[in-house]
């Protein structure tokens, strides 16, 4: 009687898991293919082979690109090698990326960047905050911006319970910054688990020196996050809703949810256009490719602009699609006077110039 108690409850929990993997493939868009949408100016960025998950600009034209990214279950062109931060100035004729040295006293063997951002102070010097993995666990690391040096120096990292598989971050002032997690267990096994049956247990935290604590939770995997120009509101991506969240802070850095936009692609990084306010979103439009990846079908990239975002019904334009022949699984999209970014998880990194509207 118990084995036959045993042999039920397992075959239930494996028809569980199988329709839950059946749901998963569908939101994750298995067999969506793309219609090509590519500004007649673009081209690949010399240097870059093995991954931009995320870029950063300053208003200055300096692009800052983490590249290198080693995460569970996406594949990687070179496993072994350390994560680098590259820099490119927008500026030139030919914008040409180079990679940043950083300074000693830091485990730069170990260096796993993820998402990263900016901050200059009063006296404009420039912070670069960086998501790292090393060894797998999740710190964020803060750098001082050497221009002249064309290096970095490595100030700080900052460790925390709650700093765990962490995704992304964005700056709100001195070693103070809202942060995703995309995963409740660290467990591999667990973690795959938790996405394939799809439990709402991710959130976003903030931090500072004197207060550390969850201000948005109930995210299938919260991704992607920024700010608006003014201040008022934060965008966030929950990746396996495919949705874009749009949250006020208040006060005392809670956030309340103002609405969700809904898309139809798996949304990764989120930037704003500093002209426009709109949203550039880098998404995965056949994301599963991404975690069964085929050389002679490789997963493809989307990047979606949101205008009106506040309004009843923002409006939602293509900036371009490939479905992989020149660029895959796009992480990232952000713009500086007409240049359109894109970078991706693992593959390279695009520079388009944008027709004028």
């Amino acid at each position: 009687m118990g084995k036959l108690v045993v042999l039920t409850l397992l075959g239930v929990g494996l028809a569980l898991i199988g329709e839950r993997f059946v749901v998963l493939r569908d939101r994750m868009n298995a067999f969506r293919e793309v219609e090509s949408v590519e500004p007649h100016d673009c081209h690949l960025i010399e240097g870059i082979e093995y991954g931009s998950e995320d870029i950063d600009i300053l208003p200055s034209g300096l692009a800052f690109i983490s590249s290198g990214l080693n995460y569970p279950g996406i594949p990687s062109f070179a496993p072994n090698e350390p994560g680098k931060i590259f820099m490119m100035d927008l500026n030139e004729q030919n914008p040409r990326v180079q990679e940043l040295s950083i300074s000693d006293g830091f485990d730069k063997a170990s260096f796993n960047p993820h998402g990263i951002d900016t901050f200059i102070d009063e006296d404009h010097t420039v912070y670069l905050y960086v998501v790292n993995h090393p060894h797998m666990r999740s710190t964020v690391e803060i750098f001082k911006f050497e221009e002249q040096q064309r290096s970095l120096v490595h100030l700080k990292t900052i460790k925390h319970e709650l700093l765990k598989s962490v995704n992304d971050i964005v700056v709100l002032g001195p070693e103070q910054f809202y942060a995703t997690r995309d995963h409740y267990f660290t467990n591999f096994f667990l973690s795959q688990l938790e996405v394939i049956l799809g439990l709402k247990w991710t959130h976003i935290l903030f931090y500072s020196p004197r207060e550390v604590k969850v201000v948005a939770k109930g995210f299938r995997f919260a991704n992607g996050i920024t700010i608006s120009l003014d201040k008022k509101y934060i965008y966030m991506a929950d990746a396996m809703d495919k949705t874009i969240h749009v949250m006020k802070i208040h006060d005392n850095w809670d956030l309340t949810q103002l609405k969700a936009i809904q898309l139809d692609t798996i949304v990764d990084n989120l930037t704003v256009d500093p002209d426009t306010g709109d949203i550039l979103a880098g998404c995965h439009p056949n994301a599963m490719k991404l975690f069964i990846y085929d050389p002679e079908d490789p997963p493809g990239s989307e990047v979606l602009r949101i205008l009106n975002v506040l309004s009843e019904k923002p409006r939602i334009i293509t900036e371009y699609a490939n479905s992989g022949s020149v660029l895959q699984g796009s992480s990232v999209a952000i713009v500086h006077d007409r240049k359109l970014l894109i970078g991706t998880v693992f593959h390279r990194a695009l520079l388009c110039v944008l027709d004028s509207r």
